[in-house]
């Protein structure tokens, strides 16, 4: 009875002590929808595990309205729909120093295994990789030359008709983050 009682015990002790893990597993990646003003929603969902600071930066700038009212600056066809310059919100699009602004940070590169393949999120940057700050990018294909070069931190679970209908000077009217 004593060897019942003790393999009781240690089953029970396992099983608590193994389902915290198995929880935060089961646990659900981050998501956030934006919404454009022309009509239209796009449902991102997160890698914390692949770049946690990548995707806690989007997600802290999306909570403080950042991306609100932007517009998206940049579009190749087949490549790229880019937007996180603040500046897009009220300069000309044409502006020679559109694309260049961010949030008066940087954050360092967190280069993962992720595939940039069609509907990843990328972190944009210029030639030193800890450069990036707001500015991403959501890929209208695939592009494995940019694999272990740039960060992708997310990817398009709803809403990729939306984004492949996107052209310069579109405007996000908002980022809202969903979960958690």
């Amino acid at each position: 009875m004593t060897h019942s009682v003790l393999a009781l015990l240690a089953v029970v002790w396992l099983s608590l002590a193994l389902t915290p893990g198995l929880v935060a597993a089961q646990a659900k990646a981050p998501t956030a929808v934006i919404t454009m003003e022309k009509g239209g929603e796009v449902v991102l969902e997160f890698f914390p595990a692949d770049a946690p600071n990548h995707v806690k930066n989007f997600l802290d700038l999306a909570k403080k309205g950042f991306y609100d009212g932007q517009r998206v600056h940049r579009v190749e066809k087949g490549f790229v729909v880019q937007f996180g310059d603040p500046a897009s919100k009220t300069k000309p699009m044409d502006d020679p120093a559109m694309g260049s602004g961010g949030p008066g940070y940087t954050i360092k590169a967190e280069f993962n295994k992720r595939p940039f393949d069609r509907g990843v999120l990328g972190m944009a940057r210029t030639n030193d990789p800890d450069s990036g700050g707001s500015q991403v990018y959501l890929m209208l294909g695939n592009a494995h030359f940019l694999n272990g070069q740039y960060t992708a931190f997310g990817k398009v679970a709803k809403g990729m008709d939306v984004v492949d209908k996107i052209t310069v000077g579109d405007r996000i009217k908002t980022i809202k983050v969903v979960s958690p």
